[in-house]
């Protein structure tokens, strides 16, 4: 069994003992390994160390769990693993800079730690051919557009901190607010026929440490509304990312987050290098809405 491999069926299991108490000698028994070399090889594969890990990922449940206003906070913190309502709110507010009952109150996007995928750092596929693997199914293609797309839409000014990396960071989700806004507003943009909508991250004029981030739809060549910002897909080659996940939460979460990473290992692991913007494309007609794309303008590597 390869080391990814050991570390990825304690992830399994941690995953599906979250409210118990989880003993770090027994798993790593398990795993054939001293306690001290695997946190080492823990820390280094998941990129957390191992009760940090934990923690992040009874979080992410307790957020699911939090929608239900019927369930007392109390009972949701000891069900993923909080040993008091103080500890849940402790962790919580270090987390994402709210207490539960702010969350609950008031629900925004957050941020999560993604439970990790490790085969997708060990496992590279040509184009055309698609990957499954926990959930996800991925394919890449390379696609030219001989006109630039317009799109119609929201931004917002986001800070670096707390968004990146995906699927590691914890704190509100920005962009996830700016889609927010975008969908409030989108029935007034005149859309193309088969309207995609995009999402896309960018430099723009904003100050050292932030982002502009773009959501919008597809328009006509030539649309115009004060009301909203213009961007345009640039003609040119690009390599496609297309996947789909079990549902729509998923789709724009974990698989997403997933997603991105592979992607850029993929292009490392074929010589090629890509631009600072890579948008996301949503199809309305894909079926039950779990489909999406990267767009990823590459070149070679010199």
């Amino acid at each position: 069994m390869h080391a990814w491999e050991s570390i990825q069926k304690t992830l399994d299991y941690i995953e599906a003992n979250m409210s118990e108490e989880i003993d770090i000698e027994q798993i790593a028994k398990e795993s054939s390994l001293s306690v001290f070399y695997y946190q080492r090889l823990f820390s280094r594969l998941v990129k957390r160390p191992f009760r940090e890990y934990i923690k992040l990922r009874r979080l992410a449940r307790a957020c699911e769990l939090l929608a239900d206003k019927q369930r007392r906070i109390l009972d949701i913190a000891l069900d993923c693993g909080f040993g008091s309502h103080e500890t849940f709110t402790r962790a919580f507010k270090e987390a994402y800079k709210m207490t539960p009952e702010e969350y609950r109150e008031h629900p925004v996007m957050l941020n999560q730690f993604d439970k990790p995928d490790l085969l997708l750092n060990y496992t590279m596929i040509d184009e055309g051919v698609p990957l499954i693997s926990d959930g996800l199914v991925l394919e890449f293609n390379r696609k030219t557009i001989s006109e630039p797309i317009p799109f119609m839409g929201v931004t917002g000014i986001i800070p670096i901190e707390g968004q990146m990396p995906l699927g590691e960071a914890t704190g509100v989700d920005m962009p996830g607010e700016v889609w927010k806004k975008f969908h409030k507003e989108k029935h007034t943009i005149p859309r193309a026929k088969d309207s995609r909508e995009l999402g896309v991250a960018y430099l723009g004029d904003v100050p050292e440490g932030y982002f502009t981030y773009f959501a919008g739809a597809e328009v006509a060549q030539g649309a115009e509304d004060a009301r909203f910002v213009n961007w345009e897909l640039p003609a040119r080659e690009y390599i496609v990312c297309g996947f789909e996940a079990e549902n729509f939460e998923q789709l724009v979460t974990v698989a997403i987050n997933k997603a991105v990473k592979y992607s850029g290992l993929w292009l490392e692991k074929h010589g090629l290098t890509m631009d600072v913007y890579s948008p996301e494309v949503y199809y309305d007609s894909s079926p039950d809405g779990n489909y999406m794309e990267l767009w990823m303008p590459v070149k070679e590597k010199k």
